[in-house]
C-alpha cells in the first residue's frame, strides 16, 4: 500500500488550493474527493436542470433539531461548492480579525491578523484570477498588490445603478470576481460573459473554481494523485491517541485505509466536524480533536436574502454579477452595528421561477414571469451571523447530520433589506417592490442553503475553547489538520471562498516547512503560476 507525504479530503477552496500549493514540492500528495468529475454537458447550461431539477446537488438527507429532514444545497465534486459558486473573491475587512461588536452581540477576533494573511491573499487572487479595483470601495483592506486582472466592466443598467448610487453618496464598487476573461480581446478569452455563470457549473471552464485552478494544476505533477466517489468515513489513531494512523475511506463498494505523514481535512464546515465526531475512539472519546468539545460547535452561515428588484425600463444585463455595495458594512445609517454587504447575483431567467405563481410577485395578472424575469435586477445580501456553540452539528450512529441552528442579527439584515428597498425609487425602480428570490434560496428554512457554511472547528491559541492552534493543526494530534471554511472564528459578511483559499496557502506554507521541502520547492510552491 502506497504511504503518502500528505492525505487532502475534500477538493473545494481549501483542500485543492493546498493540493497546488503543494504540489511543486515533490511530496506525495493524494486528493480524496467524496464526488467524481462533474460531467460538462449541455445540462451545465440549463436553468431548468440546475435551479429547478437540483441536477447536481448531493442526495444527502440531513435533519432539524426536532427531526425534520431536509436535502441541503451541497455538491460533492472534484471543485466543490466552487464549481457551482459565482466566483465573488473578496477579502474579509481588516476590522473582520478583530472583536466587533453587532446588534446580537460581539463577533469574536481571529487568532491571527488580517496583516498576517494578506500575502496569502495576494497570492490566492493571482491564482484565482480575480479582476477588480483598488480603492473603490471605502471599507476594502489594504492590499500589496493590486488585483491581478482590471474589474470586469458594468453592462449599461448595472453601470445605470452604480450612477444613481453615487447620486444618493453612495460607494458602489467593482466586485471582485474570479473569472478567466480577457475583455480587451474577446477573441481569446476564455469567458464569454455568458448569463449561466452564478450557480451554474461553467461548461467552457473559464469560471476559476478549484478544479480548474486548484486540482487541474496540481496533478501535472507526478508527484500528486487523486481518488474520486471516495468518502472518508473515520480517521484511526496510533494507540497513544497522539497522531492520525489511518484513513478509512468508502471506494467502489469496498473500504480501505490509506496512510501519510499528514493528514488535512477540508470537507466543508458540516462534513468536517462529522467526521471528527465519527471518528471517536477510546483515546478520544468524543470525537478526534474535541477534548474541548468544540467540534461541531459555533456553526454559521450568512443571514443572506436573495431579493430582485424590478426596474422601470427593461433590464437585458447578461452578466450582472459586476458591482457591490458595502458602505453598510460596517455600520448602518443610523445605527453603530453592522449591517452587512450588498451585491449582485446572476441575472433571473423565468425556468428559475417555476413553481412560483405570478401573483407572488405582486404583479398578477398584468406581469408574466418572463415579464419579471426581464425587468429583474436581482440582488444578495449578506449580513454576518455570529458564532453560537448552541447552533452545532451533531451525528448519530449511521453518521447522518442534524444541525440544530437559530439565526443571529435578525434586526441588522431586516434594517439592511429596508435599507435597499427605501433607496429604489431614486435606482429606476418600482418603489417598494423588493421580492424573494427562491431560485437562489430554495429553502425557506435557510440552513438549508450551505454554500457559506463554515465554523465548528475554529482555530484559536487557547485548546480549552478552540479545536485547532494557529497553523490550524489539532491540539490533541500532531499530523492532523484542517484548511477550510470550518476553521472560521468568525464569518464577516462577506462571501467565504477567497479567505478559506488564502488559509489554505497559509497552511500549505506550514506544511512544507514541517515536511522540510528545500527552500527553492517552497518557492516554487508560491510562485505565480
Amino acid at each position: 500500500m502506497t504511504h503518502y507525504d500528505v492525505i487532502i479530503l475534500g477538493t473545494g477552496a481549501g483542500g485543492g488550493t493546498l493540493a497546488r500549493h503543494l504540489a511543486p514540492s515533490g511530496k506525495r500528495v493524494l486528493m480524496v474527493e467524496r464526488g467524481g468529475w462533474l460531467p460538462r454537458e449541455p445540462q451545465n447550461i440549463s436553468a431548468d436542470e440546475v435551479f429547478v431539477r437540483n441536477r447536481y446537488v448531493s442526495p444527502d438527507t440531513w435533519r432539524y433539531e426536532n427531526g425534520q429532514e431536509f436535502a441541503p444545497q451541497i455538491h460533492y465534486c472534484v471543485g466543490g461548492a466552487t464549481k457551482l459558486y459565482g466566483a465573488a473573491l473578496y477579502r474579509l475587512r481588516t476590522e473582520d480579525f478583530g472583536e466587533l461588536r453587532h446588534h446580537d452581540g460581539v463577533s469574536p477576533a481571529w487568532p491571527i491578523t488580517y496583516d498576517e494573511l494578506e500575502p496569502y491573499y495576494t497570492l490566492a487572487e493571482q491564482l484565482y484570477c480575480v479582476h477588480g479595483a483598488r480603492g473603490e470601495d471605502p471599507t476594502e483592506p489594504p492590499a500589496s498588490a493590486p488585483y491581478p486582472f482590471p474589474a470586469v466592466s458594468h453592462e449599461p443598467r448595472i453601470q445605470k445603478l452604480s450612477d444613481d448610487l453615487e447620486a444618493l453618496g453612495h460607494h458602489p464598487f467593482h466586485a471582485p470576481c474570479g473569472v478567466m476573461l480577457n475583455e480587451r480581446d474577446m477573441a481569446y478569452s476564455a469567458c464569454m460573459r455568458c448569463s449561466n455563470c452564478d450557480g451554474f457549473p461553467c461548461i467552457v471552464h473559464a469560471k476559476s473554481d478549484a478544479e480548474v485552478l486548484g486540482v487541474r494544476p496540481a496533478l501535472e505533477h507526478d508527484n500528486v494523485e487523486l481518488m474520486v466517489d471516495a468518502e472518508a468515513v473515520r480517521l484511526t489513531t496510533d494507540p497513544a491517541g497522539a497522531s492520525v494512523a489511518g484513513v478509512v475511506i468508502n471506494h467502489g463498494g469496498t473500504q480501505e485505509t490509506l496512510t501519510a505523514d499528514f493528514v488535512v481535512v477540508a470537507c466543508g464546515a458540516a462534513n468536517s466536524a462529522r467526521l471528527l465526531l465519527m471518528s471517536a475512539n477510546d483515546r478520544h472519546p468524543n470525537g478526534l480533536a474535541n477534548g474541548s468539545d468544540q467540534v461541531g460547535r459555533n456553526y454559521m452561515f450568512h443571514n443572506s436574502q436573495a431579493v430582485l428588484a424590478l426596474s422601470l425600463e427593461e433590464n437585458p444585463t447578461v452578466f450582472q454579477k459586476t458591482l457591490g455595495l458595502n458602505d453598510f458594512y460596517l455600520k448602518g445609517p443610523d445605527v453603530d452595528y453592522p449591517l452587512g454587504n450588498i451585491q449582485m447575483v446572476g441575472k433571473s431567467q423565468a425556468p428559475m421561477f417555476r413553481g412560483e405563481k405570478p401573483a407572488e410577485t405582486r404583479f398578477a395578472p398584468t406581469w408574466s414571469l418572463e415579464e419579471v424575469a426581464r425587468h429583474a435586477v436581482d440582488f444578495w445580501l449578506s449580513t454576518e451571523d455570529l458564532p453560537r456553540p448552541d447552533n452545532r452539528v451533531t451525528v448519530d450512529e449511521k453518521g447522518t447530520i442534524t444541525i440544530a441552528y437559530q439565526a443571529t442579527n435578525n434586526e441588522p439584515k431586516d434594517r439592511l433589506f429596508e435599507q435597499l428597498k427605501s433607496m429604489l425609487g431614486d435606482l429606476g425602480m418600482h418603489h417598494h417592490h423588493l421580492l424573494p428570490h427562491h431560485a437562489y434560496l430554495k429553502n425557506e428554512i435557510p440552513v438549508a442553503g450551505c454554500a457559506h457554511q463554515a465554523g465548528t472547528c475554529r482555530f484559536g491559541r487557547d485548546p480549552a475553547t478552540s479545536v485547532l492552534d494557529v497553523n490550524c493543526k489539532a491540539h490533541e494530534l500532531d499530523n492532523l489538520y484542517v484548511a477550510d471554511t470550518s476553521v472560521f472564528p468568525s464569518i464577516g459578511a462577506v462571501n467565504p471562498a477567497l479567505t478559506a483559499m488564502a488559509n489554505a496557502l497559509r497552511v500549505g506554507d506550514h506544511l512544507l516547512e514541517r515536511m522540510g521541502a528545500s527552500s527553492s520547492a517552497r518557492a516554487s510552491a508560491g510562485a505565480l503560476l
